[in-house]
């Protein structure tokens, strides 16, 4: 739970704007053990930004794993990596701001040029994104001629610069699947890339990167997350491969929200990912009885209303994706390939 002790004035004409801003609040994020109090000191953040972005002409975006007053308070979109991808296309609004880790940010502004991108923090704090570089899928190809080389979404413009394909955990194992070899340079996720070697049966050349909040999950604390034998688990790629060998379903975030949909009443769901979605599951569903992974990417958690609001009253260069038009180009083969499944 977020309680802001300081908050923007609100003039006293917006007093009853500021009571339907907290009911509103309140409706969503009770679910999640949020009381008024908690509501009514994030609500001046809530309806400033609402209001900013209407005026500047603003969509919101905003990865499931950001917190809940982010997710359920200011955001207009809300979703994975590819889903936010598409969407960005799609709307027609000039200026987006991007709730998530700056490597998505990057996608959307490869794909989008002509937009301003911005996001509330910088920062490339992502053991994914960090393990690999450009440089380094240079070498991979040299050492490995006419491979093709698919990778993951968490990876920075300059890697996918260098791919044929990206991918995301909602279409990784298809497009493995899809591409016409036996052997695949996946990067940089290696759980990943060992998962769909199992899954697909072609080689898979891995590169030694990790999620650090999906890898430590280990098998013990897999145990001690299950409630009971009725909880069905399910795991996200990025998981080890003992604990994709250990759960009910795989997949990604996006499989797992169609999981949820599906679901009915009185369930019990554990999905094995960071713990943002399930909060977001929970306020979606609230029938269904989603168990708490503990799991937190303090990359994803470092925005928050007070970096938001001063990236849309005053953004600096801080806030701005700007990207090498060369790479941005070279990039937007492999992030548009990705669009198509």
């Amino acid at each position: 739970m977020v309680v802001i002790e300081e908050a923007p004035k609100v003039a006293e004409d917006d007093d009853t704007l500021l009571e339907q801003e907290v009911n509103r609040l309140y409706s969503k994020l009770k679910k999640l053990g949020w009381d008024k109090s908690a509501c009514e000191s994030i609500a001046p953040y809530t309806l400033k930004i609402n209001k900013l972005k209407r005026d500047k002409g603003f969509k919101i975006l905003a990865h499931s794993y950001q917190t809940a007053d982010i997710v359920f308070g200011i955001a207009d979109i809300v979703g994975d990596s590819l889903a936010l991808a598409k969407k960005a296309t799609e709307i027609k609004e000039k200026r987006i701001l991007f709730c998530g880790v700056d490597f998505m940010a990057e996608s959307v502004k490869i794909l989008n040029p002509e937009k301003l991108i911005l996001v509330p923090e910088r920062g490339r704090d992502c053991t994914l994104a960090d393990s690999i570089t450009g440089e380094d899928v240079v070498k991979l190809k040299e050492e490995n001629p006419g491979v093709p080389v698919v990778c993951y979404v968490n990876t920075n413009a300059d890697v996918k610069a260098e791919s044929d394909i990206c991918c995301t955990s909602a279409n990784a194992k298809k497009i493995v699947e899809s591409l016409d070899t036996d052997t695949i340079i996946f990067i940089p996720d290696e759980n990943m890339g060992k998962n769909l070697a199992k899954m697909t049966g072609k080689k898979i050349i891995t590169w030694p990167g990790y999620c650090r909040t999906h890898n430590a999950l280990t098998i013990k604390r897999l145990e001690n997350l299950i409630s009971d034998d009725k909880t069905k688990t399910f795991a996200h790629f990025e998981c080890r491969p003992e604990i994709i060998e250990s759960v009910d379903y795989t997949g990604g975030t996006g499989d797992m929200h169609r999981y949820s949909a599906k679901a009915t009443k009185g369930d019990k769901v554990l999905f094995l990912t960071e713990q943002g979605f399930i909060d977001r599951m929970k306020v979606e569903y609230p029938d269904v009885e989603f168990e708490d992974s503990k799991m937190i990417c303090v990359s994803m958690k470092r925005n928050d209303l007070i970096a938001t609001l001063k990236a849309l009253e005053n953004p600096t260069d801080d806030n701005v994706i700007d990207l090498d038009e060369d790479i941005r180009k070279r990039a937007y083969k492999a992030v548009s390939n990705m669009l198509k499944y």
